[in-house]
């Protein structure tokens, strides 16, 4: 025993002790999904930040009782442990749908609540004790990234007392939790936009209420007065009266702003498309000007929607609003620039799920699909004859993202202290009630 009470040990003593479980997942058979049973969790489905379960595949029913052993609890701390981005860790929280690992995927899960805290683990896979090591690990092999089961075992660990345990996962699962707010909450308010979208320009709902004699639901008079009470037929299909259909193209610039030798940046923010996920910019990259990757090329200005155009089914899109002038993009990413459309309508246009379907079947190549540029130009969109329509859509949805902006900078903060405390208080340095109280002012 340390003399902080700290209990330096290992993984495979504590599993001797009754103290921890650790295993990986089920080998699934193709034959074994597209059921409407558990879901699979693959480890593309799992970052730093949270569980994406957007997507994923479901076994068959009737599997279920064989699945038990590899069902995901509450409190377990995941880990990918397959190919580069092994070493991600999150958490697996009580509100989750039930969920079966899959063989990428490993958990530890604390089997005495009174010695060993799964919150506490949950932050000693963030930690420097547990980085260490898994670097050495990684590098032993000269395949793939790998971290078995076996490499786990021999995991060391520095255990401190459990109220010290109980301190740190309540402190961190603080911050996190205002974070997972914050990102459930800008899922909501972004999916409003969307459906919004979808019923004025895809559905045409307030058109078809109109010609049903009906005012349109959730409009004030002013709003339903803009659109046309009967459709008309165009080579395009039924479209409302006098509309007409757009590309992309048409309605904003493509690629436009590209970075220069002439631009004077010392510092570029860099966003790599692995670290974006449906709206969220999960890490950025920082370099001197000059030292930056030879892809980060693509500009960034207030109302940008940027969309991966590699594995382009997977969502990988952000908004860009009132960005810093040296945050760059990939050029992996198509930025879309609003040109005689709003933004909001620009980005919501974008992101409707069967955008990501339609990108997704365009795709070509092998390891990295993807589709090219002028294929998300190609893309279009219902056109009103009035541009008050986009105006009105504008005011009603406008507020929606710059909300969800807001919330990201809160987020970006939070992550900042808990990275700051995370180490301190494992280590010991920092106490207990300091650190509280930086949380309790910032949160």
């Amino acid at each position: 025993m340390a003399s902080n009470g700290f209990r330096e040990t290992t993984f495979q003593e504590l599993i001797n002790e009754g103290l921890l479980e650790i295993g990986d997942g089920y080998r699934a058979k193709n034959s074994e999904l597209g059921g409407a049973g558990l879901i699979f969790l693959r480890a593309g489905h799992v970052s730093d930040t949270h569980i994406d379960f957007v997507g994923v595949e479901r076994f068959h029913q009737e599997l279920t009782p064989g699945l038990t052993l590899k069902v995901a609890k509450p409190g377990d701390t995941v880990i990918t442990t397959k190919g580069n981005s092994t070493g991600r860790t999150t958490f697996v929280s009580a509100d989750m749908p039930p969920f079966v690992y899959s063989p990428h995927l490993s958990f530890w899960r604390s089997r005495d609540d009174r010695k060993l805290v799964g919150g506490f683990l949950r932050y000693w896979s963030r930690g420097k004790e547990f980085g260490e090591q898994l670097g050495g690990m990684k590098a032993s092999t000269d395949m793939a990234p790998y971290l078995s089961l076996t490499d786990q075992r021999r995991l060391r660990i520095s255990l401190p007392p459990r109220s010290y345990q109980q301190a740190i996962a309540r402190i961190l699962g603080t911050i996190d939790d205002k974070i997972e707010l914050n990102r459930r909450m800008n899922e909501t308010l972004e999916g409003m936009a969307r459906a919004l979208f979808k019923s004025w320009f895809v559905d045409f709902d307030p058109v078809r209420a109109k010609l049903d004699g009906r005012p349109p639901p959730g409009l004030d008079p002013a709003t339903a007065a803009l659109f046309p009470n009967h459709f008309e037929h165009t080579d395009a299909g039924l479209l409302p009266k006098r509309w007409t259909i757009r590309s992309l193209t048409d309605i904003a610039d493509l690629n436009t702003s590209t970075l220069s030798k002439s631009d004077h940046l010392d510092q570029i923010e860099y966003i790599e498309i692995s670290e974006v996920s449906r709206g969220d910019i999960n890490n950025l990259q920082f370099y001197s000007r000059g030292e930056e990757p030879s892809r980060a090329r693509r500009r960034l200005r207030h109302g940008d929607t940027a969309l991966s155009t590699v594995r382009p089914d997977r969502g990988a899109y952000f908004l860009a609003l009132d960005p810093s002038p040296g945050l760059i993009a990939s050029t992996g990413f198509a930025v879309v620039s609003p040109k005689t459309a709003p933004w909001s309508f620009v980005h919501a246009a974008l992101t409707q799920p069967e955008i990501f379907e339609h990108l997704g079947l365009q795709a070509d190549g092998g390891a990295y699909p993807a589709v090219r540029p002028e294929i998300v130009g190609a893309l279009e969109v219902g056109w009103p004859d009035r541009a008050e329509v986009l105006s009105a859509f504008h005011r009603s949805c406008a507020p929606f993202y710059e909300r969800a902006a807001c919330n990201r900078k809160q987020s970006r903060t939070l992550a900042a202290l808990r990275d700051a405390l995370l180490p301190k208080l494992l280590s010991g340095e920092i106490r207990v009630r300091a650190a509280e109280k930086l949380v309790e002012e910032i949160a």
